[in-house]
Order: structure tokens, then sequence, then C-alpha cells
């Protein structure tokens, strides 16, 4: 799949989750004002802030689209990196301000806050499932086009779909007689708010400062190697995250009595199949080591 083309399946989906989100907000926010229930209107918040989100994961993806430039000569990838902390930092404020305001309501008199009414709960049963739903549409074409910042956007839909269940239980506590519940459930929405935050922060920092692949890739990519004729063996490979993408740098042994040409038909297979068996690979590096193995048992 070439870059334009993941580019539009990107777009399609944020335009989806904007549409979404900016519904779902204004549904949760009248029924968490007319049920009377602090953490409705704090998830519906959370939701609001989806949408601003998703239009950093839009510009980030749209930026790290570009192709190459005299400026940026290895491509824009990282600029999905810098949406993907740009969106962190903006998760973790709203967690900041849900929690603050959850906080007060707490300190100040309880006894005078009322219970949340139908309203609110039915319209936390109908976040999760819409927003669960948002989570997996999202993620499906996140892995589908490797695109972190889209995982980001989708990761935070799962986030805004446990908030609601934190929502949920509040709102049905303090229908049960204990009020001070549903502005604990925004503490709670709080704490599941920085741990999404956390986990895009981490995530995105790999990606910038240039990780290796994790284990598995790291074996598949030396079964890809060692199944190509002529490899002799594995000298060495190296390994780094560009934003969503995934440089190669491969040495490995071949027999030394082979014409240059031989040795390069080795070098370019590999490189052809890497690239194939593993869409990430945006670069292939492959350099071939004369092995005197062969010439020895000739010799023999």
């Amino acid at each position: 799949m070439d870059v334009q083309e993941s580019k539009k399946i990107a777009m399609r989906i944020s335009n989806v989750s904007i549409a979404g989100n900016v519904v779902l907000s204004a549904l949760k926010m009248a029924a968490g004002i007319l049920g009377h229930s602090s953490a409705m209107i704090s998830d519906a918040v959370h939701s609001l802030s989806d949408v601003l989100s998703t239009f950093v994961v839009m510009i980030g993806i749209h930026i790290s689209s570009k192709e190459s430039d005299e400026s940026h000569q290895y491509g824009h990838e990282r600029f999905e990196c810098v949406a993907s902390i740009i969106l962190a930092t903006m998760l973790g404020l709203t967690g900041v301000g849900i929690g603050i305001s959850g906080i007060k309501m707490i300190v100040a008199e309880t006894s005078h806050l009322e219970a949340p009414g139908m309203l609110a709960l039915a319209a936390a049963i109908l976040s999760i499932v819409v927003k669960e739903a948002m989570f997996w549409y999202t993620k499906i074409g996140a892995d589908n086009i490797h695109s972190g910042a889209l995982m980001a956007d989708a990761w935070h839909h799962r986030s805004d779909a446990l908030s609601s269940v934190g929502s949920l239980i509040g709102i049905a506590a303090a229908r049960m007689g204990f009020p001070v519940f549903d502005p604990i459930a925004s503490i709670v929405i709080c704490l599941f708010i920085f741990k999404a935050a956390y986990d895009i922060y981490k995530d995105a920092v790999n990606k910038m400062v240039d990780s290796s692949v994790d284990e598995q890739t790291l074996e598949f990519i030396n079964e890809i190697i060692m199944k190509e004729e002529g490899v002799v063996g594995i000298d060495e490979v190296r390994t780094r995250i560009f934003g969503s993408r995934y440089y190669v740098d491969v040495e490995v042994s071949a027999d030394g009595s082979q014409t240059l040409w031989e040795a390069h038909d080795i070098a370019e297979r590999i490189h052809d199949r890497i690239e194939e068996e593993l869409p990430e690979a945006k670069h292939v590096m492959v350099h071939v080591n004369p092995c005197e193995t062969k010439r020895q048992e000739k010799v023999q």
C-alpha cells in the first residue's frame, strides 16, 4: 500500500471519528446537565477533546505522508510522532482538568450533591458501546496502514470508553444513595486518561530515538535472509524505527569466490524480499562479506 493510499484511509477514519465524537459529546453533555451528573459532564469533555486530538492526528499524517525533499531527505515520517506527543499532552491536560473538578466536588459539602438521573445512566451505556466500536474501527485502520498517530487516536477512543465505564459505575452508585461516587468517578476517569497519555507518549518517544524493532520482527527478518540462496550466514542485522517505518541494515556472508555481479544479485534479492515481506520497511541496506568456507571445501 503506497503512502497516498494510506493517507486516504487515515483521513476517512479521522473524519468518521470527528463526526462521531461531536454527536456523542453533545449527547453526553446534555445528559450530564439534565441528569445532574458531573461524571457525565467530565466524560463529555473527554469526548470533545477527542475531536481536537483527531485534528492533530490528521495534520501529523498529512505532513508525514509528504515525499522526501531537499530539507528532509529521509522523509517526514517522524512528524507523526510529533503529532502523537502533542496528542498525549492534550490528553494529559484534559485528565488534569477532570481530576481537579472531581476533587473540588468531593471537598465541597457532599450532602448537597444531587443524585444523577436515568438520562445520565443511559448516556454512559451509549458512550461505552459507541466508543468501543470507534476504538476497533480506528485500530483496524491503524494496523492496516501502520500508523502510530492513528493508533494513538484509537487508544484515545478506548480511554473514553473506559472513562464511560467509570461514569456508569459512579452514576449507578450515586443513584443508590451515594452521590459522592459521581465525582469519585471523575477522578477514576482522570487516572484512565493519564494512563492512555503515558502510553501514547512513551510509544512516540521510542520511535523518535531510533529504537530497534521487537525481537519477533527481528527473528522474522533473519528468517527472510536465511531463505535466500547463496547466503552462508548472517553477520549482523541492525534496525531502527523511524516514525511508523523501519530502517534495516544487513551484513551477510557469501562465497568469496563469486563474481561481484553474483554477490550483488544476492544483496538485491535480500533487499527486495525484506521490503516485500515487511511492509513497514522504508529502507533496506544489504552488505555482502566474502566467506572462505566454500573455497576451502573445494581445495580440500
